[in-house]
């Protein structure tokens, strides 16, 4: 391994369920590299969701993640598509630091008839969303979604509210594992790469609500740029979700050539912040004709909630004071 590549200091090495930031010392280019196992496997499978609504979710979780590293505790981002398509509907928040939940809503015949992932997103928005916490305002970029991929999609909504040229590059897929239990069977498994370039000046790039803020176009590329987004493109979807290939042995292998540095990992697991709590606080806010036709016959009313898929039966005497799931 070469010098160029750092280990963590002091703390336990990841080896999954993290986002790794990396520079590329020679052509001045940033980066992220995320690796996403049980974390994924978790939100995936916890909602029990046809394959190509998984992958979506799945890349969904990996896009997240890659931009809400920098979140700090209190801080939300939140990525949203609203379209016309089969699935017309992926949500997937990320707390800072590094607590990720998501889910999706799709329509199951027009799923059979679809063709491909474009016809699967079909038309729409892609929303992103910041809320710093407390008493600051929310950023929000909105880019179209006109049948394209997420991977499509987001380098546009890059191009659009940022002024750095970006690649990205997202996988989702099946790996045959033994459990910590020993049980044998597939889990899901996502990955991404994503490569920003520095400003001309050399300065760093902006903060993320900044960038949200921003309409820039970017800059034109240059050969440090291409040179290193060509190394880029090579990787290959299966290295992304490898888990038997370390992240860092990955940059390594990637760009090598560039003097490739990388720095402290983020952890990054699944999480969903319901309980029975605050489910009730939220249903504190109908008035008590709508919570009698929410009613069961036994008197309790049935809640899921739609992130984890998790199930609650609460009486009235749970209804709490006034909240926010969010």
């Amino acid at each position: 391994m070469s010098e160029t590549l750092l280990e963590q200091a002091g703390e336990e090495r990841l080896t999954d369920d993290l986002v790794l930031p990396f520079r590329a010392e020679t052509s001045g280019v940033m980066g992220r590299l995320v690796r996403l196992g049980p974390a994924a496997d978790q939100v995936i499978k916890g909602h029990g969701y046809p394959e190509p609504v998984s992958v979506a979710l799945g890349e969904a979780l990996c896009l997240t993640a890659l931009l809400g590293a920098a979140l700090k505790s209190g801080s939300k981002l939140i990525l949203q598509t609203k379209t016309d398509g089969p699935i017309s509907t992926v949500v997937v928040q990320n707390d800072g630091p590094g607590r990720l939940r998501g889910y999706a809503s799709f329509d199951a015949a027009a799923l059979v008839r679809a063709k491909d992932e474009e016809t699967l997103l079909g038309k729409g928005h892609l929303a992103m969303t910041i809320d710093p916490g407390g008493d600051r305002d929310r950023y929000q970029g909105i880019v179209a979604l006109d049948g394209h991929s997420l991977v499509d999609a987001a380098l546009d909504y890059f191009r659009q509210s940022e002024q750095l040229p970006t690649f990205l590059r997202l996988a989702v897929g099946k790996h045959f594992a033994t459990s910590p239990t020993g049980e044998r069977g597939w889990v899901w498994r996502a990955g991404g790469l994503m490569l920003q370039h520095l400003s001309p000046d050399g300065g760093a790039a902006p903060a993320l609500q900044d960038r949200l803020k921003g309409d820039g176009t970017g800059y034109e590329p240059d050969d440090n740029w291409e040179r290193t987004r060509i190394l880029a493109a090579t990787v290959e979807d299966h290295e992304l979700i490898d888990p038997t290939l370390a992240a860092e042995r990955l940059l390594y292998r990637l760009f090598q050539e560039e003097g490739v540095r990388a720095y402290g990992a983020k952890a990054v697991e699944a999480h969903c912040g319901c309980s029975r709590e605050r489910l009730g606080s939220i249903m504190s806010r109908f008035d008590a004709a709508e919570l009698d036709g929410m009613a069961t016959d036994s008197g309790t009313i049935d809640v899921t909630c739609e992130f984890c898929s998790a199930k609650y039966s609460l009486g009235r005497d749970e209804l709490g004071p006034l909240a926010s799931l969010e």
